[in-house]
């Protein structure tokens, strides 16, 4: 989930013939183009490519009907005990991780990288605002001095 943005509920309905994997046209890298059934009907997402090798390994693993569901158990529970025993469950602010935080670390990762916030917003099926409001906000630290405090130099004054 965090090389894609996709929801829990997202894909917890993920199956098997909702994932394809496909050469991107503008990088040349391998993507998983996901059919992605959520709150809103079917979207779709674009992976990063390192979303492939493990869906790849799924495959093989599994050897899956179509119909199957990718993450047949509940993988918020398995996620959860990740957290509690890796005690990650809580970050330094004492905010609660959650399998959602995969979607939190996808869209941010994305903004860290340049990622134009309207195709991020296209990928994830959400707002701009969303984004601007529950997510661009943790990124506080990457804002750049440099470009904000941009000074235009003094014009001279005209001599006769």
């Amino acid at each position: 989930m965090a090389n894609t943005g996709l929801r829990p509920d997202e894909a917890n309905r993920l199956e098997y013939r909702d994932v394809t994997i496909e050469e991107d046209a503008g990088s040349g890298e391998w993507i998983l183009l996901i059919e992605v059934r959520g709150k809103r009907g079917v979207g779709y997402c674009k992976s990063t490519t390192g979303a492939v090798h493990p869906f790849e390994r799924l495959v093989k693993r599994n050897n899956p009907k179509p119909t199957d569901l990718v993450f047949p158990q509940d993988h918020k529970k398995q996620f959860n005990r990740v957290l509690a025993d890796c005690e990650l469950k809580f970050d330094r602010e004492g905010n609660r991780r959650s399998a959602y935080s995969l979607r939190h670390t996808y869209i941010c990762l994305r903004l860290l990288g340049g990622a134009d916030i309207y195709q991020i917003a296209k990928n994830c099926r959400t707002s701009v605002e969303m984004i601007e409001k529950h997510y661009a906000v943790h990124l506080k630290n990457t804002l750049d001095a440099k470009a904000i405090n941009v000074r235009r130099p003094k014009r001279l004054a005209m001599t006769d």
